[in-house]
Parts: C-alpha cells; structure tokens; sequence
C-alpha cells in the first residue's frame, strides 16, 4: 500500500523515541511541517532537541514503524475512521489552547463534534445508584441545552454521563487511553459502539495501543481540554478525577463539583475541590447559568424529577432516614417499627429507585 507523505512524516514524528507532544510542539516551531524536520541536519536538530532525540530522528523508519504506518492507513480509509493531525482543518481548536496539545487525534465517529461547546463530567469507577443517577441526567440536561458531554467511557460516572448525553441533542466524546481500534472496559463494548454512531471516540495513543495505567491520566487533559468546564460528580479523596479537574483549571475551564454527605467517602473529593474554589451545584441549570447558557423551555427531560413516594408511610420513612447512610438497627428505632416491617418497607422503596442499600446493613435515601 503506497503511504501518504504527509500523514508518513506526522506518524514519524509521533512514533520517535523520545518525542511527547510537548517536543512535538518546540520542532514544529522550529522546523514547519514534519517532513522538513526529517529532513534537517543533525546540528539543526540539536538547536531544538537533546542530540539523544535528534540522532532518533534522522534514524530511517523501522520494521515496526512500516507495518504500523500501513495498519493507520488502513485503518483510517475505513468509514467513519479519521487520523487528525495538529495542522488539520478537523483538529478542535480548544485543544490548540492547551500547553501540549496532542499531535495527532486518531477519531472513530463524527469528528466535527469535536469543535462543539463542551462540558467534561467525570467520577468514581465504583459510584453509587445516586452518583449514577446525578451523571445521567445532569449530562441529559446538558446535552438538551446543546452541550457535547466529555468523558472517558470507564465504568461508573463516565459510562452513566455518555448515556445520558447521548439523549439530548449535544452527543457526547468518549476519550479513551487505549488505541481507537480498542475498547476498555469490555464491558463498554455496546455503548462504544453506540457513542461511535452518534458522537465519537477518540485517542491521542497509536492503533493497538492496550490500557496502560499511565495513559488514563495523560488522557485527563483532553477531557478537559475540549470542554469549557468539568463537573466531578463523584471522588474519592486520591479519585484520578481530582486530576482532570486540576487540569481544567490549569487550562482556564471552569471546574464544578457535586457536594454530597459527610460521611461519603466518594464525596470527600467533590468537598476538597469545593474548598479549593470549585463551584457546588446542585442541578444542571446551576452550570448552564454559569456558562450564561439556556434549556430550550420547549424541552421536557425524561427522567429529571424525583419519583413521588409510593405511599404517605413510604414517605415518612425516607424522612426518617434523612440523607445520611443510617443502619438498620437505628432506622427500626427511629420509625418504632420491628425489624421485619421494616425490611418489607425498605424492600420496596429499593425497588421503586427510592434508596439504596450498601455495606454492611446500611441504607441511603436516593432524592
């Protein structure tokens, strides 16, 4: 398969040892456009890079590298395929914004999304029923306004703000730290698929590329990066979440955090970030107002308002509960009910979405 020059030279560059987008950037400066970077003498080199790097780029491209060149090629002529580069029409300029914007954007879906406005909605892997609930229809709403919802397809928060995304009319941007030919978690496979279809994924990291612990993170600044703000909707004290909302800030965005009960581990990140200046909301309009934006009021979200209590005892008891985890024991005696009437109550306000049950014989109320 003959090779394209220009998309040769920029896979080159992005393939050298050595190379991060940050030297990436400082050739290009230098240099102009790829091929003239391969073609400039060692001296030249070494005015703009260490001689390590610069003896790596005058180096002819390797086995690995040709094979590698024709799978991209490849894998790009496919429909709906794209391999973006920085001097591209297609490449988002929020991104160009950043301090190391990536050098090539390997997109699998509709890649003028990616020029859309934006909010980043992150969290916990491990999120509760409410946490769920907050990232699906706070993203719905957003979407609705004409939001493109950012994430990074991961179990938990992400997955649950692509598919409310996905119901509004914003689409939503899965960023993943694997290569675009690759889905992870496994589990994602369907609503990869379905984001693909509808909006797009996209990877910074060669085709073939497996998860590797440290791409997430460095994946982080693309989220943010396309956004004009993230909302952290659940972390842990050391969530990688806190990360993409330091890198929000670091780059302008605004950062907008969840607050939830004292006793959450998974809300001690959102009240660090609160502490530190992020801004609380407590519903998807609290941002729109923010980002001085608008619901159209001809739409009606599904979902969005709270479900009614089955009952006037179902009611009282979920003011019993308060919003705090509470232990059965002392939910028996607060309602002076025994153990067995208690547990049929509790039974059915778990199945009508009311509460949740968790660890250790403690239940929460939902709304």
């Amino acid at each position: 398969m003959e090779l394209l020059p220009d998309f040769f030279s920029w896979l080159r560059l992005e393939q050298t040892p050595g190379v991060g987008s940050g030297t990436a950037c400082k050739l290009l400066a230098g240099f102009g456009l790829p091929e003239h970077i391969f073609t400039a003498s060692f001296e030249a080199l070494c005015s703009v890079v260490t001689p390590k790097i610069a003896r790596a780029l005058l180096l002819p491209p390797q086995e690995d590298f040709l094979r590698l060149s024709e799978i991209t090629q490849s894998w790009a002529m496919q429909p709906g395929n794209y391999v973006v580069t920085l001097a591209d029409t297609l490449y988002p300029p929020a991104l160009l914004e950043i301090p190391d914007p990536p050098l090539m954007l390997y997109v699998k879906g509709r890649p003028e999304i990616l020029r859309h406005p934006g909010i980043g909605v992150v969290g916990s892997r491990n999120a509760t029923a409410q946490g769920i609930r907050n990232a699906e229809q706070f993203s719905e709403v957003l979407s609705h306004a004409g939001l493109t919802i950012s994430s990074g397809l991961a179990a938990g928060i992400d997955a649950a703000a692509h598919q409310g995304a996905l119901r509004g009319i914003g689409s939503t941007i899965a960023v993943i730290g694997t290569g675009a030919d690759i889905v992870y978690p496994a589990r994602n496979r369907l609503l990869a698929h379905q984001i693909a279809a509808e909006g797009c994924i996209v990877s910074e990291y060669s085709l073939g590329t497996p998860a590797i612990a440290s791409n997430f993170p460095r994946r982080n600044r693309i989220i943010s990066g396309l956004t004009k703000g993230v909302l952290v909707v659940e972390a842990a004290a050391q969530s990688g979440s806190l990360i993409t909302a330091r890198m929000a800030a670091d780059q302008g965005r605004e950062v907008f955090a969840i607050p939830g009960s004292i006793h959450s581990p998974l809300a001690k990140g959102c009240h660090q970030l609160i502490r530190q200046g992020a801004k609380l909301v407590e519903s998807a309009q609290d941002i729109l107002e923010e980002l001085q934006l608008s619901l159209p009021q001809a739409t009606v979200v599904a979902g969005s308002l709270p479900i009614a209590a089955t009952a006037d005892a179902s009611a009282g008891l979920l003011t019993l509960m308060g919003y705090d985890p509470v232990p059965l024991d002392v939910l028996a005696l607060r309602a002076d009910l025994d153990v067995a009437s208690l547990t049929g109550q509790l039974l059915e306000l778990e199945l009508c979405g009311q509460i949740e049950s968790l660890p250790g014989g403690m239940f929460r109320r939902l709304h």
